[in-house]
């Protein structure tokens, strides 16, 4: 019998978010290590990332929840269209004074990062005009 002891080896960082009456709301990163780090945003994960250079450009301070919650489902779709271990759908969770509310958004609503780009004639393109062979136009 061969045991291999990974119980040093597992490592993981955390988001932790909430509210409460005194400061409102607030996020705390806590990467490997066991830092806590309070940020006005944070991200994780194996799509993430791709996502710094966008956040660092787009996210500003003052968000209404609904500005907030379209931002999360651009940059989560994004993540989502560039690493294949991110997954097909996107959760929400708002925690505030009103309390929690969660939306789900599957992956036929979610939108498309080359949306918003204008047609070049990539392959993005073409795939997305549903071509069934990308390579003849």
């Amino acid at each position: 019998m061969f045991v291999i002891n990974i119980q040093n080896m597992l490592q993981d960082g955390m988001i932790v978010g909430g509210w409460d009456k005194y400061e409102g709301g607030q996020i705390f990163s806590v990467p490997l290590g066991g830092t806590i780090l309070k940020q006005p945003f944070a991200i994780g994960g194996s799509g993430s990332s791709y996502l710094y250079a966008l956040l660092d450009h787009e996210w500003k301070e003052g968000m209404s929840q609904e500005e907030a919650e379209k931002f999360v489902v651009k940059v989560v779709s994004l993540a989502m269209a560039r690493d294949g271990a991110s997954g097909g759908v996107v959760r929400t969770v708002t925690i505030n004074a009103d309390g929690v509310k969660r939306n789900f958004y599957p992956d036929d609503k979610l939108p498309l990062w080359h949306d918003e780009l204008e047609p070049h004639n990539s392959l993005l393109d073409i795939l997305a005009a549903g071509n069934p062979d990308p390579m003849v136009q």
